[in-house]
């Protein structure tokens, strides 16, 4: 790179008020001014990046045969470390690079942080793009707060795209991928899908965890306007999409943000902040402004221009505590010495107030494993700010019972009902993800105890148990037909399965159990409320029975027992609030669902018996391994 090329002018199109916000931490909007931004008319570009560190930086592509004489760029003069150039032989779709000389004299070529798109790895160039499209989505957008609201049921199906389902062994694009997923997650009635990280990511293997582009989905399945499609789709068959974000950690990867402009500009320059020893990967100094209004207008270009309904932030833990993954010794403490990230907490509440300012019938969700409080809390009360917060305890501990002989269960029943304890401290969602079923943890009905009558049993007891449980509801993709590998971004899931009853039989009641999520308001209205529970009796371990009601604001109610043995259960006693014949509205043992078929013959009377604190009492069957609703009958 010739020292002595001096850059035409550009036409300025980073202003003072940009160079104000940038430096302030609070710009929302810097993919408008930075990256490749074409010239009306699609003849030319002109481009921004910030390397406040660099002695010259050229824009090398396809245009000037990647040249760095043809198209130098200009620092500004205001010190904000932000180059330009304008390039009229630029045009759509061509690849294109920073080379980066640092102040040691080493020459980078660096992708562009602010592309809308990459080259499909394993290219590693940006290409030059725009974000046209014609939405069809208006009647979701206009309508998508009250599906998206803490009151609305929601149970998210969460996909990786490149293995849920695949065409002659090859990914599906995002258009295929639209309509495939669509007619699936609309014929089992889940409410939104959850997308592992689409955001350009060079390792497959990272499944996106690890990401380089932050303004572009990744070029494995398509353009950017091939993903507003599969959005736009999804609105149009009233199912809400997540997406999984990233601003925890990012790779160091040569052509990605790390040690961009020969300095640690986007990470912290100490590696006790700035290396993660886990992930082997780089931490974002979010001390530094600049660094947060690139991540906020991350966050935000997701819901501006993609139409998102939410994301989900990964990693949330590791952000906050300095000594995540670390030894004693391999961390600093914070300026009154504890280990918590001042830095990366303001930088969240920063990021959740920009989020439901800008877009407030949408949502964030944390994903955060331990019990930092009011996560899921208003700023204004000392909280992140985010709208939901996975409830990782609920699942681990779930998981651990469920996994007991059920012969041992009666001295563990402790563990399935400890979640009451603290279900309301948040607004929490259910997770059974990805996270569950890979790396030697087997498949969901592989953890299952028992023969294999068993196992479908009890998987079937716990989704039913986990869709009545207060809190929104998420499950990994295969675990709604009990696939029985454990889950593989190689490939697709074994649809196969489904053609055998008892796998079909899965599917069914996962289905069933999103008509009564979404049909009685007692099941999703009153999610984070105490009003909306009450446990009928949640003592009997010695019959590992359990039994609770969830209720609506107008006084629905609907009563939730599970048997959690093998042992049939004739002429139980249960006290109800409301005399009548109680229907029996789902049986996890019913046949369709491949079950023993025992039960309650549709219905039930009650006696008039006092029975846990109720003055009336329902002799109910409970079958095997199972989990029943029953709802009162108001037309008796």
């Amino acid at each position: 790179m010739p020292s002595s090329l001096t850059p035409p002018p550009v036409q300025a199109s980073f202003g003072d008020t940009d160079v104000y916000l940038f430096r302030e931490g609070t710009h929302a909007q810097l993919y408008r001014r930075l990256g490749a931004q074409l010239s009306p008319g699609g003849e030319g570009a002109s481009f921004g990046v910030w390397a406040p560190n660099a002695t010259e930086v050229a824009v090398i592509g396809d245009w000037n045969h990647w040249s760095d004489l043809a198209d130098p760029m200009r620092a500004r003069a205001d010190g904000s470390g932000i180059w330009q150039a304008h390039c009229p032989s630029a045009r759509h779709g061509q690849a294109y690079k920073y080379r980066i000389r640092t102040r040691n004299g080493d020459v980078l070529e660096k992708a562009d942080p602010f592309a809308f798109l990459a080259e499909e790895p394993p290219a590693t160039a940006s290409r030059i793009w725009t974000l046209e499209y014609d939405w069809q989505d208006a009647h979701w957008m206009g309508t998508r707060g009250a599906a998206n609201a803490l009151d609305a049921p929601m149970s998210t199906y969460e996909v990786h795209a490149g293995s849920w389902r695949r065409k002659d062994g090859q990914f599906m694009n995002y258009r295929e991928l639209a309509h495939a997923l669509a007619d699936y997650v609309a014929g089992l009635g889940f409410t939104h899908v959850e997308l592992m990280p689409v955001t350009e990511h060079p390792f497959y293997g990272s499944w996106g965890y690890q990401t380089t582009g932050y303004f572009a989905p990744t070029a494995r399945y398509g353009t950017p306007q091939d993903f507003m499609y599969f959005v736009d789709h999804l609105h149009q068959r009233g199912i809400g999409v997540l997406l999984d974000w990233v601003p925890s950690h990012f790779p160091t990867d040569a052509h990605g943000l790390a040690h961009f402009d020969g300095t640690q500009l986007y990470e912290h320059a100490d590696p006790r902040q700035g290396f993660h020893p886990e992930w082997n990967s780089a931490i974002f100094n979010y001390g530094r402004h600049e660094v947060r209004s690139f991540l906020i207008s991350s966050a935000l270009f997701w819901l501006d221009h993609y139409h998102l309904d939410g994301l989900r932030v990964d990693a949330v833990a590791s952000m906050l505590y300095l000594d995540y993954a670390r030894k004693h010794g391999e961390w600093i403490p914070n300026v009154h010495g504890g280990r918590e990230n001042l830095e990366a907490i303001d930088f969240l509440q920063e990021l959740n107030r920009a989020c439901y300012r800008d877009h407030p019938d949408t949502f964030t969700v944390a994903e955060e494993s331990t019990a930092w409080p009011k996560v899921s809390r208003p700023i204004e009360m000392g909280g992140l700010g985010f709208g939901l917060k996975w409830n990782m305890g609920w699942m681990h501990d779930t998981l651990a019972y469920m996994r007991e002989e059920t012969v041992h269960r009666r001295w563990h029943h402790d563990r399935i009902t400890f979640s009451m304890v603290y279900a309301f401290h948040e607004n929490f969602v259910l997770p059974l993800s990805h996270d569950e079923v890979v790396y030697g943890k087997g498949s969901l009905i592989n953890k299952m105890p028992g023969d294999s009558w068993q196992q479908f049993a009890n998987l079937r007891l716990m989704l039913a148990y986990m869709w009545a449980h207060p809190g929104k509801k998420l499950l990994f993709m295969g675990g709604e037909f009990a696939q029985r590998r454990e889950w593989t971004h190689e490939g697709e899931l074994e649809w196969w399965m489904t053609d055998q009853p008892e796998h079909r039989g899965m599917q069914l009641l996962v289905g069933e159990l999103n008509k009564q999520l979404r049909g009685e308001a007692a099941l999703h209205q009153l999610d984070f409320d105490e009003a909306g529970f009450e446990w009928v009796d949640a003592n009997d371990r010695d019959n590992s029975v359990l039994a609770f009601l969830r209720k609506s604001r107008d006084g629905q109610a609907v009563l939730v027992v599970c048997n959690l043995t093998p042992v049939p259960r004739q002429n139980h006693c249960l006290g109800v609030p409301l005399s009548g014949t109680w229907r029996e509205i789902l049986n996890s043992d019913a046949k369709p669902f491949g079950g023993s078929g025992w039960g309650n013959l549709g219905e039930v009377r009650t006696a008039p018996l006092a029975a846990n604190g109720h003055r009336h009492a329902l002799y109910l069957t409970l079958p095997p391994l199972s989990t029943l609703y029953l709802k009162r009958d108001a037309d008796v």
